[in-house]
């Protein structure tokens, strides 16, 4: 009876909303990262993120220029990114995943936050801290204007995927912890080894003075280690599997996804 109400309510919205094909294939073409995936795979996005993108609020900072145009095509595009993190899973998983999402506020540049954090010995640190994006629990997620621009291409920068990554992760926690809920086939074992052994090797990189093989934000916290982990894993999967090829497949079964297959010759 439920499935055959989520099937009506589906074909509801489609009959109410033609998903629009030209203005998907503009948002494909607009991003490389869109761009690379393989047809049958596009096709599902889309369609996912066409209802995102009703289900969802896409708001705009009072003081944004308002000559920046968010037509259809760019609003397709962010859904779609937000959505390529449940692409493998199934619609109610996905639904659920981003139930506490209810608004994308776009904001005209990166802003400041006075944090406070205690290290291993118990010493309380404050700081300034310049975001491209925050998440809350229950809030909105805000994304720089600037960063947005510069999401989307296969460099493993993606500020969507990194802060509704952090929504993933709160969807057992008041905070990301790095730990999200995980499916039944993975351990949590397995998932606290993988993780740690990186983090290990990203803090042992920094006291040595070296460049971290993925961006050294990941070293802040182990929220932050999941989620630039998440937008490397979609838009620098071989960047990923070189230097953390365990990691990789940890996050290709979380995920049930494997990006890297879609930049092969055989791909399409």
């Amino acid at each position: 009876m439920l499935e055959r109400l989520r099937r009506w309510r589906a074909a509801r919205f489609e009959a109410r909303h033609p998903f629009p094909e030209a203005e998907w294939q503009e948002a494909r073409a607009r991003l490389p990262l869109l761009a690379a995936l393989p047809d049958a795979a596009a096709e599902r996005l889309g369609h996912r993120a066409w209802r995102f993108a009703h289900a969802k609020r896409l708001s705009r900072h009072p003081e944004l220029d308002p000559a920046i145009d968010f037509d259809v095509p760019a609003r397709l595009a962010i859904a779609a990114q937000g959505c390529l993190l449940t692409l493998g899973w199934d619609d109610a998983t996905h639904r659920e995943a981003f139930a506490g999402l209810h608004e994308i506020l776009i904001v005209p540049d990166a802003f400041h936050r006075r944090v406070e954090e205690m290290d291993e010995f118990g010493v309380m640190h404050e700081y300034d801290d310049e975001r491209a994006g925050e998440t809350s629990h229950q809030g909105p997620v805000v994304v720089a204007y600037p960063d947005l621009m510069e999401s989307g291409r296969l460099d493993g920068f993606n500020v969507v995927i990194h802060e509704l990554a952090h929504k993933l992760d709160m969807a057992n926690s008041l905070d990301a912890d790095g730990f999200p809920p995980l499916p039944a086939d993975m351990a949590a074992q397995d998932w606290h080894r993988v993780f740690t052994t990186v983090w290990d090797d990203l803090q042992a990189h920094l006291a040595r003075g070296e460049a971290t093989p993925i961006d050294d934000y990941a070293a802040s916290h182990p929220g932050e280690c999941f989620a630039v982990s998440c937008e490397t894993f979609f838009a620098a999967p071989a960047a990923l599997d070189a230097a953390y090829p365990e990691l990789y497949g940890l996050l290709g079964r979380y995920f049930r996804l494997d990006p890297l297959s879609w930049h092969s010759p055989s791909s399409d």
